[in-house]
């Protein structure tokens, strides 16, 4: 009888092993080499994967290469340095090609209107794939841009009360306020004369209170705490990410792994004592609401739905939010300054219409939408340095896309920076700073997607706009500024496009 139990086990463990093995074996080279076979027959080739690794260490080395000078002028034309593996890679086998992302096959799409088409008729059946998943599962975990299906639309309706109407208007003070103390700060240093400073970071300062403040209301210093926890462990999850093709890799017990989970808990044990205040309120009959700030509207949303508090949902919604409401607004924000002091002919166009229409006061919400010129300015600096060069979604069902069939599994690898910068979409001045360009309305869909386009495209954008035309409409009417000698223009990518130096500018107060 024992025999028999011992023999049963055995079989099970066999069959479990053989069954993971053949799993594995399935997910890193039959099904890889399946979607090249059938990419193939439509015309579409690549350059030859290497085992597990596929074509990473070919893009490093391109992409190292590149960016191993700094730029010797300040030019916009920065496709080739940001994207080297794309400009090859376009030239050798034209504008659909495959590329592998380790074990992760990606088809290169700039046809603008299949784009359109991809982005707004398949979002049900297509989002983040695993390796982006495991790639930022210590940092926003499964926030809003990291999930997929029914789970996406579910936290969508979560998230989405938060920016839009009345709600959006209200932190339009805190915007406001949190500049006004920037400008004095500025001041300050400059103490009544001209002055270099590097911009870059007093505007990740001003985005990272403002972003405090509306997620987390009163407890905003510990939200600061929060940010700069997040900005690290965002530097480390990218270095991770380099080793996600081996199998098993996010379990080593390497540098990278021990130092990404430390900062993990330590940014999640501030982020359940705030949680947890808040509950303490409500219960104790403080309050009849979570708050009037972000975290409190998406712990009001869940309450709504009844049940118990999904407290890892609630903090990767709290993370995703710093991520998404900082770091894309404060590089918008630094692009543009850098493009303003480098043409002074546009930086005077804006201030006169600031002027022309706050007449001397703080922009009020109303008069925001009347800021056509810096609107103008703000779309072309997101052209020209976009917050995403990239943007991939994975298939999880067959398709068909135009005229290709897009089998289950494979990635679309949109490059918006390429896109950005496309000469035969906007001309042959496509590399220049040139914000007259968006002063129609109408151009071809699909080549411009700072945030992405369809249903799943930026929950936050509005509140990224608002933002940044109050910061810029209050700071370029307070000071002019011109491009420091000392400026290196040296632009890199870690997850975003950030000025690897920053962004040095000579500020003088109009009213010295």
């Amino acid at each position: 009888m024992v025999m028999v139990i011992i023999t049963t086990l055995l079989v099970i463990f066999v069959s479990l092993l053989l069954k993971c093995g053949y799993e594995t074996i399935s997910c890193y080279w039959f099904t890889p080499m399946s979607i090249r076979k059938m990419m193939e027959q439509q015309g579409v080739h690549g350059p030859k994967p290497s085992f597990l690794i596929g074509n990473i260490i070919e893009m490093s080395s391109l992409v190292s290469k590149a960016v191993s000078e700094d730029m010797k002028t300040i030019s916009h034309d920065i496709v080739a340095r940001i994207l080297p593996h794309f400009v090859l890679w376009s030239n050798q086998y034209g504008k659909r090609f495959l590329y592998w992302n380790g074990i992760e096959p990606r088809l290169c799409l700039t046809d603008t209107a299949l784009i359109k088409e991809f982005l707004s008729k398949h979002n049900s059946i297509s989002g983040k794939s695993w390796q982006q998943q495991q790639g930022s599962k210590h940092f926003i975990g499964k926030g809003l841009l990291m999930v997929n299906g029914e789970d996406w639309h579910h936290q969508r309706h979560m998230v989405a009360p938060a920016f839009m109407g009345e709600r959006l208007k209200g932190y339009g003070g805190y915007m406001v306020e949190c500049t006004k103390d920037m400008v004095q700060s500025l001041k300050n240093a400059l103490e009544g004369g001209e002055s270099e400073v590097e911009i870059g970071e007093y505007l990740t300062e001003l985005t990272a209170d403002i972003i405090s403040r509306t997620e987390f209301g009163t407890s905003y210093k510990k939200g600061k705490q929060i940010f700069y926890l997040l900005t690290q462990l965002q530097t480390r999850c990218a270095q991770s990410t380099r080793h996600l093709f081996l199998p098993g890799s996010r379990f080593f017990p390497n540098k990278y792994n021990r130092e990404i989970k430390s900062m993990k808990k330590e940014v999640e044990k501030l982020l359940k004592e705030i949680i947890k205040g808040r509950e303490d309120c409500v219960e104790m009959g403080r309050s009849n609401s979570y708050g009037n700030d972000l975290l409190g509207i998406l712990l009001d949303e869940m309450k709504k739905e009844g049940g118990s508090l999904n407290l890892q949902l609630v903090m990767d919604e709290c993370k995703t939010f710093f991520f998404a409401g900082h770091e894309t607004t404060a590089l918008l924000l630094t692009w543009t300054v850098m493009l303003l002091a480098s043409n002074p002919h546009w930086q005077d166009k804006v201030r006169a219409e600031v002027k022309e229409i706050c007449k001397g006061e703080t922009p009020s919400l109303d008069q925001l939408s009347k800021l056509t010129v810096l609107q103008m300015v703000i779309n072309e600096s997101m052209r020209l340095y976009p917050p995403a060069t990239v943007l991939p979604r994975m298939v999880f069902k067959d398709i068909v896309l135009g005229d290709l069939h897009i089998p289950k599994g494979l990635s679309i690898w949109i490059p918006v920076l390429a896109i950005h910068h496309s000469e035969e979409l906007w001309g042959e001045d496509a590399n220049e700073f040139n914000p007259e360009r968006f002063a129609s309305k109408s151009f071809i869909p699909g080549r411009f997607i700072p945030f992405a386009s369809g249903p799943r495209n930026c929950v936050g954008q509005s509140f990224a706009i608002m933002e940044a035309k109050i910061i810029l409409a209050m700071f370029i009417s307070q000071f002019s500024f011109t491009i420091s000698e000392s400026y290196r223009h040296a632009p890199v990518v870690v997850l975003t496009i950030k000025p690897k130096y920053g962004v040095q500018v000579c500020l003088k107060p109009l009213d010295a």
